[in-house]
Formats: structure tokens, sequence, C-alpha cells
């Protein structure tokens, strides 16, 4: 009986998508993670849905995040990032 392999389908998924999703900001580069622990999860459930500066800080990390809070980001270019890397890695965040 075969039986679904989880490593292997986690290969195939980083193979088509990487480890990583990045964007540029006024010439920053900046990295979220493509697939989620169930911590991260578990973390994410926790903030509340207009928690948008914790939404940020859990994906990017401490230091990305001081990074990113030094630029005039607006909420659009949150969102527009947001629907980016949604649409790209398939983790729908930020939807409402």
């Amino acid at each position: 009986m075969a039986s679904f392999d989880v490593n292997a389908a986690r290969a195939q998924r980083m193979e088509a998508v990487g480890r990583s999703w990045s964007f540029a900001l006024d010439g920053d580069a900046f990295e979220l993670p493509t697939e989620l622990s169930r911590a991260t999860a578990r973390a994410l459930r926790g903030l509340d849905d207009n928690d948008v500066d914790g939404l940020l800080k859990l994906l990017l990390g401490d230091e990305q995040f001081a990074r990113f809070e030094r630029h005039d980001v607006t909420m659009q270019d949150i969102a527009a990032i947001l629907e980016a890397y949604g649409k790209e890695t398939g983790l729908g965040l930020g939807e409402g």
C-alpha cells in the first residue's frame, strides 16, 4: 500500500517556491518564509486581526522588522506585499 511521503512533498514545494520569498523596498531587500511552522501558525492565531506590525514582525523576524520600520510604508504597500506573497506561496495572509 502506497503512502503519502511528507518529505517528498515538502522537497517538491521547496523546489517550486524556494525556502524564502523576497521583496525589495527602497533598495532594501527582505525575505519571508515560504513555509510556516506550527509554532508560527499558532503565534499568528494569537494576533489581533488588525495587528499588522505583529504579523510583519513575526514573519520578518526582529532584525528585518527593525529595518522595515525605518521605511515610510503605507497600508496599501503592506497589502500589496501580502497579496503578492500569498499568490506566490499559497499562504493567504492578510486576506479578509
